[in-house]
């Protein structure tokens, strides 16, 4: 009960159909098994309601929450909803970001709408969800936010939009942990891997026209640790440890998932 009576938001606690389970959903299972009551936000409502029903189902506390986090008054509705629920809001998870399926490609191919559009997503939805947190985090004197960014920041990621906006998200965690340090709330960022997710292998198994299993044996094989891929529960376990008060002095890091792909640049 790492997480007992704490108050979570987790935008992104859907998934993206395919087999296995991501990394929000994997997220606000992992919150509410200690002891979070969790807003499950997701611009599909059916499958926020999933993830809700799989947390009931373990006897947890959760709400799903239908938002388009590219609209500031959607995510400023999902923040407040929150706050009528349960009085505060103790942790707020960025994990949504589209490439791939949001149309992102490599420069001389990319379009100004995919670019727009994954910016918005990637990065906008990140920095207005924060916009509308800190006022009831900073009253409170304390705070968790956790965002999730990418490896692409610090590898030879092909296209263009996924890497500019998550290398972005490093540097926005930054600024929001420096400049709200003195109000007792911290923010962080993880970088995941290669993860066997829905997103990252069904989505380029469908764009590429390859199995999933050819899609999976190519990804592992480019994994220093086992040559194996992570999954969504190791994004949510190292979510936990800095939602956590284990992470009490941790600000403004920036936490690789990635099986040791980060040791080997380029």
């Amino acid at each position: 009960m790492r997480l007992k009576d704490r108050i979570a938001i987790v935008v992104g606690a859907g998934q993206s159909p395919g087999e296995g389970i991501g990394n929000g959903r994997a997220t606000a299972l992992t919150f509410a098994r200690e002891g979070a009551k969790v807003l499950c936000v997701d611009h599909n409502l059916a499958s926020a309601q999933e993830t809700v029903d799989m947390i009931r189902q373990s006897q947890g506390v959760a709400e799903a929450f239908k938002a388009d986090v590219t609209k500031e008054d959607d995510i400023k509705n999902m923040v407040a909803d929150a706050h009528r629920r349960w009085g505060r809001i103790d942790i707020l998870h960025n994990n949504v970001g589209v490439s791939l399926s949001g149309g992102d490609a490599e420069l001389d191919s990319i379009t100004e709408e995919a670019f727009d559009r994954c910016t918005a997503i990637n990065l906008k939805s990140c920095i207005f969800a924060a916009k509308h947190v800190l006022p009831i985090m900073r009253k409170q004197a304390s705070g968790a936010i956790i965002n999730i960014s990418s490896m692409a920041v610090i590898t030879t990621y092909p296209y263009v939009a996924y890497k500019a906006t998550k290398a972005a998200m490093v540097a926005f965690t930054e600024q929001l942990a420096y400049q709200n340090a003195q109000y007792g709330i911290r923010a962080n960022v993880i970088l995941p891997g290669l993860m066997n997710t829905p997103m990252a292998v069904d989505t380029r198994a469908r764009e590429f026209k390859k199995s999933r299993a050819e899609v999976e044996a190519e990804r592992d094989s480019k994994v220093p640790l086992r040559k194996k891929m992570g999954t969504g529960w190791d994004v949510a376990n190292a979510a936990l440890f800095l939602a956590s008060d284990e992470a009490a002095f941790i600000t403004g890091a920036t936490l690789p998932v990635d099986g040791g792909a980060s040791v080997r640049r380029g």
